[in-house]
């Protein structure tokens, strides 16, 4: 499905596998993925991408938003199809994302098992912005889910398109998650009025009053 320009939904429940997390593919020049899904169903996910008129073996960088399987369970895949890719991580997901830590990285829950991985670019700090060929992506660091939580900001055609993965939780110890880093997170998004949000398990919304009130509605809920 085409989002906007630059921007395609690849892969999802409906899309390609049952617990595979929301994964979008950005053409800037250069093609990007963020989050690549529980790994079964990335052949489709791939088969996706060609459908979208991208090239699957030629992604440029794989953004993982958070260290959680549905997210990161096809990381091996991809970088078999492309040994070059970049995959990029925040820092403080590095090491669960890296060992295939059962619980940090959910996939106990989902009864898998983690092929070793290795992140290629670490980010750090609160924000990084990332240059490709055809345009700019911002990361801005969003703990509260997990620690590395991040968010990508996409700015085409005069709209702010938000890529929020699981920015809606949930919230568990074992996560390290922590309410209060995620409330400040989430006004942090409120204030970019972002005029399309890609979420990365609930779906696209549209327009700045329903972005601001998915937002807002998590932040009652979790009061």
């Amino acid at each position: 499905m085409k989002v906007c320009a630059s921007v395609h939904l690849v892969g999802g429940s409906d899309l390609s596998g049952p617990s595979d997390c929301l994964v979008y593919a950005v053409d800037l020049g250069d093609l990007v993925l963020i989050d690549c899904g529980t790994g079964p169903g990335y052949p489709r996910i791939r088969d996706n991408i060609r459908d979208s008129g991208l090239d699957p073996f030629h992604i440029h960088t794989l953004l993982l938003t958070h260290c959680h399987v549905d997210h990161i369970g096809a990381v091996s895949q991809v970088v078999a199809d492309v040994p070059d890719v970049r995959v990029l991580a925040h820092a403080l997901d590095c090491e669960a994302i890296e060992s295939g830590d059962p619980v940090r990285t959910a996939s106990s829950w989902y009864g898998t098992d983690l092929p070793a991985v290795r992140v290629t670019r670490r980010i750090e700090g609160s924000e990084e912005t990332l240059s490709f060929s055809g345009g700019e992506l911002q990361l801005l660091h969003t703990p509260g889910h997990t620690p590395g939580s991040i968010v990508a900001v996409l700015r085409v055609e005069g709209q702010t398109v938000l890529f929020g993965q699981d920015i809606h939780g949930p919230f568990y110890d074992e996560f390290g998650s922590d309410i209060a880093a995620w409330r400040r997170s989430m006004e942090q998004l409120l204030a970019l009025q972002a005029d399309i949000l890609c979420e990365g398990h609930f779906g696209v919304y549209r327009g700045k009053d329903r972005v601001r009130e998915f937002i807002e509605g998590h932040l009652e809920a979790n009061a």
